[in-house]
């Protein structure tokens, strides 16, 4: 059961940050969502028990910040499950301690998309710092790779209660896995045309560890049949070797 709050209106949309070690990247991240205007949004970090001064700094600024969590966890999913649980908003945002909103109106201009949206999922696009850029497409084949990066994504609080909480067991591609759990449940997801985080490199997801790509073929046969994983399969395994390939010649040559 997700925690309520039956004494006060639910806040919009609940921001959610969980961090390890951050040093000052976090304050960067968090001063993009104070930063927000026409929006007062629920802002829940989850600290996983830092060692370089973290907790101490947040509660300086425990009067911005909803609640403040700091114990040990067992990966950034357990942590985020742990921010579902204590959070109140119609929506659940998910910012990387690495990350920060594009822009101060952020939050109020996707709040006005969902107002006219029935979508479970709304999602625009993640900027990274080395240029990639990620953003849901019309057509999702779901079969393929990761479909929306929660960078870029706001998820109805309620998908967590009807479809339940991120998969622990997988410590890189638990949000893809709950992306098709959505998908195969013709959850409706929202193409939005705004740019929503700039985000660093170099997080779990992107560090090009072979983890990633097995758990991707891992969730990939957990829900589609054989024939239909193996070209992709195929490909996940190529996109790993590419990747330590120009890994290999960037050490070679720095």
């Amino acid at each position: 059961m997700l925690a309520r709050n039956a004494m006060s209106a639910a806040p919009p949309v609940s921001v959610i940050v969980v961090c390890l070690n951050p040093g000052s990247r976090l304050a960067t991240a968090l001063g993009s969502v104070w930063a927000q205007r026409h929006v007062a949004p629920e802002l829940i970090v989850v600290d996983g028990g830092s060692t370089d001064g973290t907790r101490a700094w947040l509660e300086r600024h425990r009067d911005r910040i909803a609640t403040i969590i700091s114990e040990p966890d067992t990966g950034v999913y357990d942590a985020m499950n742990k921010g579902i649980a204590r959070a109140h908003g119609e929506w659940l945002y998910f910012l990387g301690a690495d990350d920060r909103l594009a822009g101060d109106m952020i939050l109020s201009e996707c709040l006005n998309w969902a107002r006219k949206s029935e979508s479970g999922v709304m999602a625009g696009e993640a900027a990274f710092d080395d240029g990639r850029i990620y953003k849901l497409r019309s057509n999702v084949n779901a079969a393929a790779r990761n479909f929306v990066h929660h960078q870029s994504a706001f998820y109805r609080r309620t998908l967590f209660e009807e479809n339940g909480l991120f998969d622990t067991s997988l410590a890189v591609m638990a949000d893809y896995e709950f992306n098709v759990r959505l998908w195969k449940s013709r959850i409706r997801f929202k193409p939005i045309p705004l740019r929503i985080a700039a985000c660093g490199v170099g997080g779990v997801s992107d560090r090009g560890d072979w983890r990633g790509y097995r758990e991707e073929i891992t969730v990939r046969h957990r829900y589609f049949s054989f024939g239909r994983c193996l070209p992709w399969d195929v490909l996940s395994v190529a996109r790993f070797l590419r990747k330590k390939l120009v890994g290999g010649r960037r050490r070679a040559h720095g």
